[in-house]
Parts: structure tokens; C-alpha cells; sequence
């Protein structure tokens, strides 16, 4: 086929699913012959409110139809102007957030090369701790500080400026937490230069689906706090509700010095990211970071669409712990059943 032939075999996913999908409406995909199939992939979490969400849907044909501007560069924008409305109201002012909002390039690994740029740049160092398993995109500065051996590899280059501790339950209990990460900040002679910042996952998706606890992240706030670092919670994958919070972080009752957001924040699958800090934190100059399609408008447009329509109150929060709870239920009784 066209795909073998064509297509280079980079390609992945799709060898997993050796079918041709033509549609997808709500949580199923449908192939070419129309047998549906359940989507538990979810465009890799980009799809939170499902394929084709008919009130997202309607608001990108609306914005469409009337002409509304597609490509903006970072032009402002009526759709522009919209989102970050929404978001302040409905996302950042309930939780008390101070973050500015940037719109670097459109995928996630653009919003973390944002993010490592800029804690280098506010501290003037040049270190990144990140932690085993970790995965925080594709692109070289991401690759540094992500943890699997056969992405960075894919790097061809050295990846110099970051540093791995051990993650959340990593020695399974049995050391305390921290004890490396703080002895290497105290000792001079550790060889470990003082970070400019420390990048995080609340849960890891492509480590394993490994949870840290919020007493794990608390303690890794304080540790930022008191030795000077910027804290970093890489959202791409966990933010926009998939733990039940908007953020992942907001169990832990901590506030992050830097945020990275993507997948669906555009609601629809459609590419969007952001990286969010404190204010005091925004020392870019203009143009400093930027990129040709970081003014994606109907990504815009499907955003705010989703924000208006499901994060207003708490009702899809509730939705989400409460079927959480019934898998949970429901795999605690299957692990009972088998002894």
C-alpha cells in the first residue's frame, strides 16, 4: 500500500491498528469498511471531549464560514482575544494563578523548549534536573532531560546540561525522599552545578504511568524554594482535566513556577500549546522565542469553545473522579478474584 511505499518507517502507531480509519464521532473511530472501534488512545490524550465534539465542532464552523483569520502569526486576534478571556476567567483567576501566557510553537515539545529557555535564561545557569522515565518531547533541548534511552538515541548528538534523579517511589520506599538530589545541592564537591530549574511530570504517561504523590511534590516545591530553582510541571500530557483538576498539580496545592500545556487545551486535536509563568519571570524580548504557526486561530477558536462549555464549574471534574473511582473499583475487584 501507499503507506508502505510511501510513507517512512518511522511511522508507528499505526502498525499497532492495521486497519484505515475514514471517521470518528465521540469515543470510536470507524475504518474504512465502517466497523467502529473504541478509542481508548484518544489522539494520545489530544482528545479529552472526544472526536468531532459537536459543540467544539460548531463553533470552528461558524468561525470558518464567516472568514475568521486561520493563520496570525502572533497577530491579535478577535479568536486571540477570546481564548485568553476564557482562560483567565475560567482556568486561572478560580485558582488563583498569576501565570502570563505564552503561545510558543504549537506542540508540546515546543511549549517545553519555551519553558527550559526560559529558566536558563531568568537564572543564568545552565543545568536541568529531570528525573528517571521521564519524556518531555522530541525535540533536542525535551530529549536532554527525558529519560528513555531510545529517544535520546534517536538524538544522533550529545545531550549536555541536565541531570536525572530518581523519580517517585523509584527505590520503592526505601530510601527517604530527596536524600541524593539534596546531598548533591549541599556538597561542593557533588560535581552537580546549581540547576536553573527542575522539570516534572505529576504522573508519568510514556515512563510507565508512574504517580507521584502530592507529598512526593510538596516536598519537591519545597526543595526548589530553598535551593533556589525554578520549578517546572510539564502538563502536556496530564493537564486539561485528564486527573480530574484542570492541572495535575492542583491536588498537591502547589504552584509551579512554569507550566506547559498541549494537547488538549485546543479541545479538538487541533496543534496548540502554551507555556505559562510567573510574571516576574517574563524577561523575553520581543521576538526572542517565536515560531511561524504559534497563531493557530481556530485552535484558538475550539479552545475557548471548550473552556466556556466545560470548565465554567466543576461539573466535568466531578464526571471524571467519579468514573475514575468505578475502574478503580472495578480492577481492586479483579485483583481480589485473583488471590
Amino acid at each position: 500500500s501507499v503507506f508502505e511505499t510511501v510513507e517512512s518507517e518511522v511511522r508507528s502507531y499505526c502498525r499497532a491498528w492495521p486497519v484505515v480509519f475514514e471517521r470518528a464521532s465521540g469515543s470510536r473511530l470507524y475504518d474504512e469498511q465502517g466497523r467502529p472501534y473504541l478509542d481508548f488512545f484518544a489522539g494520545a490524550g489530544s482528545l479529552n471531549y472526544g472526536h468531532n465534539n459537536p459543540v467544539l465542532k460548531r463553533a470552528l464552523l461558524d468561525y470558518l464560514a464567516d472568514d475568521g483569520v486561520t493563520h496570525g502569526l502572533d497577530m491579535s486576534t478577535t479568536a486571540k482575544r477570546d481564548f485568553l478571556e476564557a482562560f483567565r476567567s475560567a482556568v486561572l483567576e478560580p485558582r488563583a494563578l498569576p501565570y502570563k501566557v505564552m503561545f510558543p510553537g504549537p506542540t508540546g515539545t515546543n511549549a517545553v523548549e519555551a519553558a527550559l529557555k526560559l529558566a536558563r535564561k531568568v537564572t543564568g545557569r545552565e543545568t536541568v534536573v529531570s528525573f528517571t522515565n521521564a519524556f518531555h518531547g522530541m525535540s533536542l533541548g525535551s530529549l536532554a532531560v527525558t529519560g528513555n534511552s531510545a529517544k535520546r538515541a534517536g538524538a544522533g548528538v550529545t545531550l549536555p546540561n541536565a541531570t536525572r534523579m530518581p523519580f517517585d517511589h523509584y527505590f520503592d520506599g526505601q530510601v527517604p525522599d530527596f536524600l541524593w538530589f539534596e546531598r548533591l545541592l549541599q556538597d561542593p564537591g557533588s560535581g552537580l552545578d546549581h540547576p536553573a530549574a527542575v522539570i516534572v511530570e505529576t504522573v508519568q504517561g510514556e515512563g510507565g504511568i508512574n504517580v507521584a504523590r502530592a507529598e512526593w511534590l510538596r516536598a519537591l516545591a519545597d526543595l526548589c524554594r530553598r535551593h533556589d530553582m525554578l520549578l517546572i510541571v510539564d502538563d502536556v500530557q496530564m493537564g486539561c482535566g485528564r486527573t480530574g483538576d484542570f492541572f495535575s498539580f492542583e491536588e498537591a496545592g502547589i504552584t509551579p513556577d512554569i507550566v506547559t500545556l498541549s494537547k488538549s487545551i485546543s479541545g479538538y486535536g487541533l496543534p496548540m500549546a502554551l507555556c505559562l509563568f510567573r510574571p516576574e519571570l517574563d524577561l523575553w524580548e520581543p521576538g526572542e522565542h517565536n515560531g511561524t504557526f504559534r497563531g493557530n486561530n481556530p485552535a484558538f477558536v475550539t479552545a475557548t469553545a471548550a473552556l466556556d462549555a466545560y470548565w465554567r464549574d466543576d461539573a466535568l471534574r466531578e464526571r471524571t473522579l467519579g468514573r475514575a473511582g468505578r475502574v478503580e473499583r472495578a480492577l481492586l475487584d479483579l485483583c481480589g478474584d485473583d488471590g
